[in-house]
């Protein structure tokens, strides 16, 4: 239940709170294509759509015309027009990826008039929304390409066609749906002017079941399949990666009915194609899911509610988000950050991460996402420089997205127990905010920061049910950063199909006395129990024996391999590097509860390996923080520095070290530099599956 208390309410959220859908709408008897294709049209007519009777180019390109007149109320001549289509509008030279750029980063276009003047030309308008046209055609025909084709139903946006929907009659799978804009892609979809080359969305329906996906999905799935035509994998371009549209609650919404009153409502359509579709830098059209923009919005509208009620600065001014791992918080995250710095009373946003990897890797993920959106920072004092707005030189630059780490932050705030920063209105975003965020680190961050709004992302909350005993006030999520916004847990994301489901075999390898009473005695044996060497021999011989079959190694994939190297023309400069890999199965992560019984592990692995002759890479790594008690008993930061480890599990990870520089010829060992560096070395080839068995202890 929300803290705050409802004055007046909007319908203009993208995503619907909860959808109740309409049982009476619902057609039960049998459709044919045709008549639900009439419904369908005669539904979106009623939500204030315009129906024109377009079946020629000639038609659609006047339309198109007269479309952009209206939004930039301006004239074209003739010669303005046609120099204006052909140039920009329908460059011969310009394909999907030209033209979806076209609309999402360079909307607004420059023609030259005839007087020779310059006027600026918008082809969408990304602020004031419903100042764009929605207008509907319907059994388009496209005469060219390879053969004559005829498409279902075409929502045009200031005349361009930005959404396609392809129907099948009940009963017929929306498969045959999705395998026919395939061939539309293939045989017409660039004919003549290449107009249906703008479409930004698919929708594929057969009235019960109702799906949507981007052009560069469909556009990427047509290439693999030429790639790998004697192929039958799967890959993200495929059916499979199809999404359901849903409600903020995550109960999908797939009848075609129910589907048009909430997707197709003019806002939520509108908003979808301006905002909540993202254009990375690798020419791919990500269009966010509805569980990403409800989190997003629910974020945008707890800042607003807030600001108006001058809840500023206190616990009511944030929230957390939950939202499993795999379902794309850094992309929600990337649009939350984006359009909360683009409200006109915010003037920073700080996007907080934990690990000192993870600011370096988020940076690249918003780079990917738009590059140059969000500043990194290697040093505190090149943060202090951002939140200064000073460039290198000292002259004033504004920066809007910070990223940084827990610790540059902390570290900034005890050298600066005065500063600027500390009075303006700033959002703070902590990502994966599960850890760190209960020590003296964020105490010290909200007492210094006046006006601050906290928002945490996590895909494993703390709840008082799974808290650890402590002294501090900070005890659970919702204690530190307020009450939860938005929930999508790992059940909605496997009942979607966005992750796979979890396979659980519990082996027990402990039996536990009748005649134990005692608690504590019971602990103590179970302590001794665990760490056994016969018990970890058998632990690891079964491991061993059932890896390939754990692990699918029968089963082969295409991967592509990504790493960085320096440019070998100059050195000064990196540059990503992949590989396509054919792959057997899947790596894997063992867990250990302490160094100790980590190092035992390691060994044992290592020890039965050999004796088996099995080809599996192992490595391992902790660091000092994992046995060490906290102030409140919590959870630490993650460490790099391990001069405090004791001295025999030092010299136990420069062994285990060693024969990882052995295994991929590298040069690390556990000095600050090159144990940090270790780490991101790590982490990059577990992502490339190049290690088998990683042992981990409170890390990853």
């Amino acid at each position: 239940m929300s803290i705050y208390n409802i004055v007046a309410s909007t319908d203009e959220a993208t995503v619907v709170a909860e959808y109740v859908p309409d049982s009476n709408a619902k057609s039960s008897k049998y459709q044919s294509e045709a008549e639900l294709e009439r419904e369908f049209i005669e539904l979106l007519v009623s939500q204030g759509y315009e129906y024109l009777n377009i079946k020629s180019e000639k038609d659609l390109i006047t339309n198109l015309r007269k479309q952009l007149e209206k939004l930039n109320n301006y004239q074209f001549t003739d010669n303005e027009w046609n120099r204006f289509f052909n140039e920009v509008i329908a460059n011969a030279n310009e394909g999907v990826v030209e033209k979806t750029r076209k609309i999402q980063t360079d909307h607004i276009q420059i023609l030259n008039r005839d007087d020779g003047t310059t006027k600026n030309i918008y082809l969408i308008d990304k602020r004031n929304i419903h100042n764009n046209k929605l207008q509907v055609i319907n059994q388009y025909t496209e005469p060219g390409g390879k053969y004559e084709t005829r498409y279902d139903v075409t929502i045009l946006v200031n005349g361009f066609p930005i959404v396609h929907v392809e129907l099948k009659r009940r009963g017929v799978a929306i498969r045959e749906a999705f395998n026919q804009i395939k061939r539309y892609q293939r045989d017409s979809f660039w004919a003549a002017s290449g107009l249906f080359e703008y479409v930004h969305i698919f929708v594929i329906s057969n009235g019960t079941h109702t799906k949507y996906y981007s052009n560069t999905t469909r556009n990427l799935h047509i290439k693999e399949q030429i790639k790998n035509e004697r192929s039958n994998k799967k890959t993200s371009n495929s059916f499979e990666f199809t999404s359901f549209w849903a409600d903020a609650n995550n109960k999908i919404i797939p009848d075609l009915v129910d589907f048009t009153k909430t997707f197709f409502s003019k806002h939520t359509i509108l908003n979808i194609l301006t905002k909540y579709c993202v254009f990375t830098s690798e020419n791919m059209l990500l269009v966010m899911r509805p569980y990403q923009i409800a989190a997003t919005e629910s974020i945008l509208s707890r800042i607003i509610i807030s600001t108006n009620y001058k809840k500023v600065g206190t616990i009511e001014a944030g929230g957390y988000i939950w939202h499993t791992t795999g379902s794309g918080k850094t992309l929600t995250s990337f649009k939350t950050a984006q359009l909360a710095a683009s409200l006109p009373f915010i003037d920073k946003v700080l996007f907080v991460v934990d690990r000192k990897d993870l600011d370096y890797q988020t940076m690249k993920e918003y780079d990917r996402y738009e590059k140059g959106a969000a500043n990194g920072n290697t040093s505190t004092r090149i943060l202090q420089r951002q939140l200064e707005d000073r460039d290198e030189k000292g002259n004033y630059h504004e920066y809007k997205i910070i990223v940084t780490t827990i610790q540059k932050l902390d570290l900034f705030i005890r050298k600066n127990k005065q500063h600027d920063v500390y009075k303006k209105h700033v959002v703070i975003i902590f990502y994966e905010c599960h850890r760190s965020q209960f020590g003296s680190m964020h105490q010290a961050i909200v007492k210094s920061f006046k006006n601050y709004h906290l928002f945490g992302f996590t895909g494993t909350p703390i709840f008082a049910v799974n808290s650890r005993p402590t002294n501090s006030l900070y005890r659970t999520t919702e204690q530190v950063f307020g009450e939860r916004l938005h929930t999508y847990t790992i059940v909605d994301s496997i009942n979607d199909g966005n992750v796979l489901p979890f396979r659980i075999d519990f082996i027990n390898t402990i039996k536990k006395p009748d005649n134990v009473e005692d608690k504590l005695v019971s602990g103590i044996d179970y302590e001794r129990a665990l760490a056994d060497p016969q018990r970890i021999s058998e632990i690891v011989n079964y491991v061993l024996e059932h890896f390939d079959q754990k692990t699918k190694r029968s089963s082969f994939y295409t991967y592509t391999a990504k790493w960085e190297e320096r440019d070998k023309y100059n050195p000064r400069k990196i540059i990503e590097k992949r590989e396509t890999r054919r792959l057997a199965g899947f790596n894997s992560i063992f867990a250990a509860d302490s160094i100790p019984m980590a190092i035992k592990y390691y060994k044992e692995f290592k020890k039965q390996i050999q004796e088996k002759n099995k080809d599996l890479i192992i490595a391992t790594i902790f660091s000092f923080s994992p046995n060490e008690e906290t102030e409140n008993g919590l959870l630490p930061d993650e460490e790099f520095d391990v001069s405090s480890l004791e001295k025999s599990y030092r010299d136990f990870l420069e062994e285990a070290i060693k024969d990882y520089n052995e295994t991929f010829n590298t040069n690390f060992d556990t000095s600050a530099d090159k144990f940090e560096n270790y780490y991101k070395d790590l982490s990059l080839r577990m992502k490339n599956r190049e290690i088998d068995i990683l042992i981990v202890v409170n890390m990853f």
